[in-house]
């Protein structure tokens, strides 16, 4: 098999229903080990893959592996994997916290290795996820592990130093957004709009305010200047936002973010 993770949560299942939509991998080709029967009854039910309880199964059959399990059991399950890792393989984890040099330190000896930073919306197929490796992928295996990632949305490759500003940026900031369109959407109900119309609105609002951005390469002060007109509704509106301190409430949490990512 070509694929296999340890773990079958949301972001595994989010992973494997993108390779397999993409076309890149068949659902025959990946196999996934989860402690639990849940969970490994869902991924299997849901994408036709094969399932295990052993993770070293997983290893033993795989070509590339995702550790897709939570942080706190990193240290665990490397120390179940580490002496059936093969030199060729590709491991590719998902954890916010766990550095290059502490992942080469729990296998104990040289490995190929992959760090990401995905986020939530690759649940939807909009991921955003960096990545980086260390010194032994070459520049062929990134570009194989690149396109395992893009199977579910973007990914961009960073220096590792920046990791921790990604989990603010854009592994974190799913929350932020959603707290925002639900005030938008609370705004509105108030005014007298029924409420999943006005999660719609909003929702949708955003999504295309996000698009214009990436799509005509525009600043988003230009795209914003765009809006206001003189005297008009959207500046008065822009006007309160600046002035309840908007901007610097989410740089403030975007800091205490990876402020605290740093420390994990």
């Amino acid at each position: 098999m070509k694929l296999g993770f340890i773990g079958t949560g949301n972001m595994a299942g989010a992973i494997m229903g993108g390779v397999i939509k993409s076309g890149l991998f068949k659902p025959e080709e990946i196999i996934g080990a989860d402690l639990l029967e849940a969970g490994r009854e869902k991924v299997k039910t849901l994408y036709g893959i094969h399932v295990t309880a052993d993770n070293k199964e997983v290893v033993e059959k795989a070509e590339t592996i995702i550790l897709s399990v939570k942080p706190q059991f990193y240290e665990s399950v490397i120390a179940e994997i580490k002496d059936v890792v093969k030199p060729e393989q590709i491991v590719i984890t998902i954890a916010p916290g766990k550095t290059l040099e502490w992942l080469a330190k729990q296998f104990g000896k040289d490995v190929k290795l992959v760090r990401t930073m995905p986020n939530t919306p690759a649940m939807v197929g909009e991921g955003m996820t960096a990545a980086c490796r260390n010194e032994f992928v070459t520049d062929e295996e990134l570009e194989g592990a690149k396109k395992i990632l893009s199977a579910f949305g973007k990914v961009e490759v960073v220096s590792e130093h920046l990791m921790d500003v990604v989990v603010s940026v854009s592994g974190s900031s799913p929350a932020y957004v959603f707290m925002f369109i639900e005030a938008m959407a609370d705004a509105a109900v108030a005014d007298g709009m029924p409420r999943a119309q006005a999660y719609q609105f909003a929702a949708q609002a955003v999504l295309g305010s996000a698009k214009m951005v990436l799509e005509t390469g525009k600043h988003p002060g230009e795209l914003k200047d765009m809006v206001c007109s003189p005297g008009g509704t959207t500046i008065e509106a822009v006007r309160v936002l600046e002035e309840k301190g908007l901007r610097s409430a989410v740089i403030e949490a975007m800091k205490a973010c990876t402020d605290i990512a740093k420390k994990m």
